[in-house]
Formats: structure tokens, C-alpha cells, sequence
């Protein structure tokens, strides 16, 4: 199920996502949204829809660093205080499971002031050295795409990563929606 595409630009950050439920061998173009925006934030989710209403009408994210806080002092933040509170969010709703003692939720892409993030099933945190990423069962085929489009504007290469994960991957699908976020200064 699903592609979700970030891209960290100049002015922000930008995150695009299809619009495809899937289960098994069936198909159906949901109404509620993969891709959202909420305060400082912007969210693409896979994995769960379940796990996506919960971040996006639940999440109460912690008091965040100050605007002027070093990147490092933002990746702390989001690898502590923000995990935690989703990770309890999660449990709180009966999404989170724990397996053989290991507690896993889904994966999501985030995007805030500037910086992409994406946080695994796992809680982990990522980011990547390109400014770029993509999730769900089109990711693979977005990030080739992106990889090849870094000539063309941000927008269009996150709206050709999805075109290419449709192309190429059943359980993604039109119409999509793409958020761009400017940095707040």
C-alpha cells in the first residue's frame, strides 16, 4: 500500500503521496488523505490508515526547541521528545503492538522546519545525505526517480516519483496530493 515522497528544498520541505487502499488483491482511491499539514508539521504515512488518523488528529506534539536551535538540538527533539509522544499515541489507541518484547508502530515521512524526516516501524529516526526519501510499497521506484530528477524543479520530481511508483507498483495509485511547507523563519 501506498508511496509516500519527501523532498527537503531551499524553502522547505515538500511531501507528496497517492490516494491507494489496498488489501490482498483488492484496490479502492480513499477520501482521507496520506499527506497532511498540521502547525510547523507535514505528514505522509504508509503502513496503517489506522496509524495515520491517529498522528493526524490526535498527535499533540511537545514543547519544540526554539526556532533557533541547531539542527543537532532538532534531531534530538524529534529522536526523543517527539517519538515518545507518538509512541504513546500510538499505544494509547491500540495501534502500537509489541512482539517478542519489541514495540513497532509504522513508517512516516515528517517534515519540519526545513528537515525531512522519516521515522520507521521501529522508532527509529532517519535522514538521508541526498534530502530525499520515499516509503511504502512504491518507495523503492520513487527514490530511482528521484536519484534521476535532481535537473528538474522539487515539485515536479516528488509529482514524477509518484508517477513512477504508479507505473510500477500495483498498490499505488492517482490522485495525488502534494504539500509544500515553507521554513519558517
Amino acid at each position: 500500500m501506498t508511496c509516500i515522497v519527501g523532498i527537503e528544498t531551499e524553502d522547505g520541505v515538500i511531501i507528496g503521496g497517492d490516494s491507494a487502499g489496498t488489501g490482498g488483491y483488492s484496490q479502492g482511491i480513499r477520501v482521507d488523505e496520506k499527506v497532511w499539514e498540521s502547525g510547523e508539521f507535514i505528514f505522509g504515512f504508509t503502513t496503517s490508515f489506522r496509524m495515520g488518523q491517529l498522528l493526524r488528529y490526535k498527535l499533540d506534539p511537545p514543547r519544540r526547541p526554539d526556532k533557533d536551535a541547531t539542527q543537532e538540538e532538532r534531531d534530538e527533539w524529534m529522536t526523543t521528545e517527539f517519538i515518545d509522544a507518538v509512541r504513546k499515541l500510538l499505544k494509547d489507541g491500540g495501534y502500537a503492538q509489541v512482539e517478542n518484547g519489541v514495540e513497532k508502530g509504522g513508517t512516516f515521512l515528517v517534515g519540519w522546519r526545513g528537515t525531512l524526516y522519516c521515522v520507521q516501524c521501529d522508532f527509529q529516526v532517519a535522514r538521508t545525505v541526498d534530502g530525499y526519501d520515499a516509503v511504502g510499497s512504491g518507495g523503492e521506484n520513487a527514490v530511482g526517480s528521484l536519484y534521476s530528477s535532481t535537473a528538474q524543479k522539487p515539485k515536479a520530481r516528488v509529482k514524477l516519483a509518484l508517477e513512477a511508483a504508479a507505473y510500477f507498483n500495483a498498490a499505488v495509485a492517482p490522485p495525488f496530493k502534494i504539500i509544500e511547507k515553507k521554513r519558517e523563519s
